[in-house]
């Protein structure tokens, strides 16, 4: 496994080439904004969802007659990319279909991952390509974890949306439950904010679909932004380990979502799925902005 290293004067950043996964994220102060993986609370980072967001109903799923195994949030996360090179304060990886994944995705995917620093913002990037004869059927998503700005308790802190949203997403048992008024489960309080009380999370995520939220922000309890994260994905999923003084908060765009919890259907009729057809490709992006 290799460490790879970009900065510019604001940011300096390491992704590793197992998972294409993002390892820290620093202000040229040495702060430390990214969740660093220690396992009494969560062992990942960053790590990329694709092709699937979330749990699937038995951890299968059906195409043409078949039924093929597949781990929450897919297998990209577990796999060594490669290296394609850096430019600069940009850097790419690259993962390909191989017989190891066609045998639990039977597809022939190219999927580039690719960071770049602009002042103190980070972008980060996702291009799926199609390189096979039949439509291709997937989800791809972010989870990154955040650290808490100035080692603050999760209870003093906030977050902030960009908008109001009026619907939540429940989840429960890794599946989706049902949308309700979001108000008939969390308060929403004034500038569209939301403390991070630890019952917030006693089933799961909180999860906005329909393209209600693009921007979520991590805020001192002084409702100062700490860190943002911004997105033109259509889901968006917040989480924290329902554990006692967990340190950090997981803001997670997402193409994509687990299956509802009656779901029967096959591959082509999951929520939220995203396709291309044969030497199709697709890019997804979201920006990761410290303060």
């Amino acid at each position: 496994m290799a460490i790879h290293t970009i900065s510019n004067n604001c940011l300096v950043v390491t992704i590793s080439d197992h998972g294409a996964e993002l390892q820290s994220l620093k202000s040229s102060d040495g702060k430390e904004y990214l969740w660093q993986g220690e396992p009494e609370f969560w062992a990942r980072r960053s790590p990329i969802l694709f092709p699937f967001v979330g749990a699937l109903v038995n951890d299968s799923y059906r195409y043409h007659q078949t039924t093929y195994p597949s781990k929450q949030h897919g297998f990209a996360r577990d796999m060594d990319f490669e290296f394609v090179g850096k430019e600069g304060s940009k850097i790419a990886f690259v993962l390909t279909a191989n017989e190891e994944t066609k045998k639990i995705y039977p597809f022939d995917f190219v999927l580039t991952v690719e960071y770049s620093l602009f002042n103190n913002e980070l972008r980060v990037s996702w291009t799926v390509e199609n390189r096979g004869e039949e439509r291709m059927y997937y989800s791809i998503g972010a989870h990154p974890a955040f650290n808490l700005p100035l080692e603050m308790k999760r209870e003093e802190c906030y977050i902030q949306l960009d908008r109001a949203p009026r619907t939540i997403t429940s989840i429960s048992g890794r599946y989706a439950a049902g949308k309700t008024n979001v108000k008939d489960v969390v308060r929403i309080l004034p500038n569209h904010t939301i403390r991070l009380d630890k019952e917030l999370f006693a089933n799961d995520a909180l999860v906005f679909e329909d393209d209600q939220v693009h921007k979520v922000s991590l805020c001192t309890p002084s409702l100062d932004p700490f860190v943002e994260v911004a997105f033109d994905a259509p889901v968006v999923g917040i989480w924290s380990p329902y554990k006692k003084d967990c340190p950090f908060v997981c803001i997670e765009p997402w193409y994509g979502r687990c299956d509802d919890a009656d779901f029967q259907g096959t591959l082509e009729e999951r929520k939220w799925q995203n396709t291309l057809e044969a030497g199709e490709k697709k890019e997804y992006s979201y920006t990761i902005t410290v303060m």
